[in-house]
């Protein structure tokens, strides 16, 4: 994990990244399999790795630790299903369906949202417009102008709030002046929003947005790599769905835990999906040693 964000994958054409997403976050979220969802925990993480730097990793994983912890102790606590209790509270069972439930629901909620923050790092907005520009010119426009206008606003906040405390503003106590403080703050900040929206209308006309016959041009190009690991992703996810419709996948916790199912068949599954999972991370890994060394021979 490095300050330098290295982005191999992210090179890829915005259509196979898409398919990458939407697959391995969909499976995700409908897969109650404990190993399915452990690889899909795994690889984000692993991805997010190479993705960001270690305040922002160590920073997110501070947040999601505790907040696995406290979806796996909520669930016993309100849900009192099961066979096998461990012992009682107030009169109600607590099970080890339960506990091992909440346990599987947490790791189902933070891999889907570790895979949607990768997707936001890799997806940027102009991949975004390459893909649905053309379909839904407006909307897509509208879409990625939201997106960026979140961290955006939220970083001028952060600036005009820092202006404002230089000039002493916020020296004053008492609820009612940091209130008064925090509404000039707010004010200021809904001008710049106002005056920057502008900008970019008038910008907009000047290089003939909604005009008829006006070109377009894009850097994305489907390239031999694409191909490779579209025909990766699509042999990796067919075995992947198959294990699923066949129910080589499936597992339940109540009334009584299943009996997870390790054969040939179901070990094919969780290494398509795992390969699947760590694919990013691979890619990302790879580049590194192939830089560090085609530098090294300098």
């Amino acid at each position: 994990m490095n300050s330098k964000v290295v982005n191999s994958f992210g090179t890829l054409h915005p259509f196979v990244l898409l398919i990458y997403f939407a697959g391995i976050i969909i499976t995700a979220m409908f897969s109650m399999n404990p190993v399915i969802l452990t690889f899909a925990l795994l690889g984000g993480v692993a991805f997010m790795v190479t993705q960001c730097s270690k305040n922002e990793f160590f920073s997110d994983l501070f947040f999601y630790i505790p907040m696995f912890l406290l979806i796996a102790i909520i669930n016993p606590l309100f849900s009192h299903k099961g066979v096998t209790p461990i012992f009682f509270m107030n009169g109600n069972p607590v099970t080890v369906e339960a506990i091992l439930y909440g346990v599987d629901i947490s790791l189902m909620l933070v891999s889907v949202i570790y895979w949607c923050k990768c997707y936001s790092k890799i997806m940027t907005v102009d991949k975004f417009l390459f893909l649905f520009g053309k379909a839904a010119k407006k909307l897509s426009l509208v879409l990625s102008m939201a997106i960026r206008f979140i961290p955006l606003f939220r970083d001028n906040f952060r600036e005009i709030r820092q202006v404002q405390m230089s000039l002493g503003l916020y020296n004053k106590k008492g609820i009612l002046n940091k209130l008064s403080s925090e509404l000039k703050v707010f004010s200021a900040l809904i001008t710049k929003a106002l005056e920057n929206s502008a900008d970019t209308s008038a910008s907009m006309r000047a290089r003939g947005y909604g005009l008829k016959g006006r070109s377009h041009f894009s850097l994305f190009k489907f390239r031999k790599r694409d191909l490779v690991f579209t025909v990766i992703l699509t042999i990796l996810f067919s075995v992947t769905i198959t294990g699923f419709c066949l129910g080589v996948t499936d597992f339940t916790f109540y009334p009584h835990l299943d009996s997870l199912r390790l054969d040939i068949v179901s070990g094919v599954v969780y290494i398509s999906f795992g390969i699947i999972a760590f694919l990013p991370f691979i890619t990302e890994i790879r580049e590194a040693i192939v830089w560090k060394l085609s530098v090294s021979k300098i």
